[in-house]
C-alpha cells in the first residue's frame, strides 16, 4: 500500500467521534494557542515518516517494543516493552476506546433517541462486520473515504457557523473587538 494511505488512515484513525468535544474544549479554555497541546503531534509525525521510517525498515523490526529491545539490552529493555505493552493495550486503549463509545452514545442518543445500550451494540456490530469483511486493507481505505467525509464535514460547519447572522462573515469576525490579531 502506498505510504500516502497509510498516513491517511493514521490520521482519520485519531479523528473520532469524540475529537470535535475535544478540541472544542481545549479551545474554549486556553484560546487558539491551546491548539498546540495536539498540532504538536503533527511535527513527530512528519518526522517518523520522512526520517526514522526508513531507518525503521532497515532495522527489520515492525512495531516500536520489538525496536526498544532491539535498541535496549537485558532486563531493562524486557521489562520496557513489558510495561508499554501492558500500558498502551491495557490501560491507554481501553481509556481512547472509552471516549469514543461515550461520543458515541451522546451522537446516538441525541441525534437517534437510542440507549447507551443500543448505540453501542449498533456501531460495534457495524464496526465487526467491516472490519472482518475487508480486513487490513478494507479498513485503511474505509479511513481514507471517512478522512475526506470528515474534512468536506468541517469545512462545511465551519462555512455555515460564519455565515450565521450572529456572526455575520469572516470579516465581521476578524474584526470583533474580543479578536486579538497583534
Amino acid at each position: 500500500m502506498p505510504w500516502w494511505l497509510l498516513g491517511i488512515s493514521m490520521v482519520a484513525t485519531t479523528f473520532s467521534a469524540d475529537t470535535p468535544n475535544l478540541v472544542t474544549d481545549i479551545v474554549r479554555t486556553n484560546g487558539v494557542a491551546g491548539n498546540w497541546v495536539w498540532w504538536a503531534f503533527l511535527l513527530t509525525g512528519m518526522l517518523t515518516v520522512f526520517i526514522y521510517a526508513k531507518l525503521w525498515r532497515r532495522s527489520k523490526v515492525l512495531t516500536d517494543l520489538e525496536f526498544y529491545e532491539l535498541r535496549y539490552s537485558g532486563k531493562g529493555a524486557a521489562f520496557l516493552r513489558g510495561f508499554r505493552a501492558f500500558y498502551l493495550g491495557a490501560v491507554f486503549n481501553v481509556l481512547i476506546m472509552a471516549s469514543v463509545c461515550l461520543a458515541g452514545i451522546k451522537i446516538g442518543g441525541a441525534l437517534l433517541g437510542l440507549t447507551p445500550v443500543e448505540t453501542l451494540f449498533i456501531s460495534c456490530g457495524i464496526t465487526v462486520i467491516y472490519s472482518s469483511i475487508g480486513g487490513l486493507r478494507g479498513i485503511i481505505i474505509t479511513d481514507f473515504f471517512q478522512f475526506i467525509l470528515a474534512m468536506l464535514a468541517t469545512f462545511w460547519a465551519a462555512y455555515e457557523i460564519v455565515s450565521l447572522p450572529q456572526i455575520q462573515g469572516l470579516t465581521n469576525l476578524l474584526n470583533h473587538p474580543d479578536v486579538i490579531l497583534n
